[in-house]
């Protein structure tokens, strides 16, 4: 979850910068560039991923019921549910980066590592959804769910975790307090707790 996540990133960044310049003051070979994962293969999942925040009466759910990688990129049937007594803006498709929807890779998956990249703001970049069907509406009003598929093109990491991003939701007017209370304050981005283990074949 967004107020929920290795070494940072940046000091293995450092490190490995470093690395060229010891071997070289040492007469030694150059290290051995690091392996990037092949694509992954197509494949399908059956998730029936089911989470909230918020207290009951007044929360969002979020549900992934399935997760696909094509021959040209992803898909997932997802749903999500404004459970709350306020609406929330969802973003305009005329502006899609305010839409923070699709998925995240990571290295494990470790609930502990999304906490701790969260904490540290070191997630890993967004790989937006491109498409939504049906569309998605522009707020989602109390009691409103909408479901549909997203997907967006371009390959996946085989042997990584993907995580799916809900978001950004942003209420009309005032958070509700059981929201504000877990650390919402101005606009709730959920990244899934459960996480999908990308197949290599």
């Amino acid at each position: 979850m967004c107020q929920h996540c290795t070494v940072p990133r940046a000091a293995l960044l450092s490190a490995l910068l470093a690395l060229p310049a010891l071997t070289a003051a040492c007469g030694g070979s150059s290290p051995a560039p690091l392996a990037v994962p092949p694509p992954a293969p197509p494949q399908r999942a059956e998730l029936g991923w089911v989470e909230t925040t918020g207290a009951a009466g007044d929360r969002f759910v979020f549900r992934v019921e399935r997760f696909a990688v094509t021959a040209t990129g992803w898909s997932a049937r997802v749903a999500v549910t404004n459970a709350t007594s306020a609406a929330f803006e969802v973003g305009s498709a005329d502006e899609p980066l305010s839409r923070a929807f699709g998925v995240m890779v990571f290295r494990t998956g470790a609930l502990d590592e999304l906490k701790r990249r969260d904490l540290e703001r070191d997630l890993p970049d967004l790989r937006r959804a491109a498409t939504f069907d049906p569309a998605l509406p522009d707020a989602l009003t109390p009691g409103a769910t909408w479901s549909g598929t997203i997907s967006a093109s371009g390959a996946l990491p085989a042997g990584l975790w993907v995580r799916v991003v809900f978001g950004a939701f942003v209420p009309s007017e005032k958070m509700p307090d059981t929201l504000r209370r877990q650390g919402v304050l101005d606009q709730l981005t959920w990244i899934t707790d459960h996480a999908y283990r990308l197949r290599t074949r």
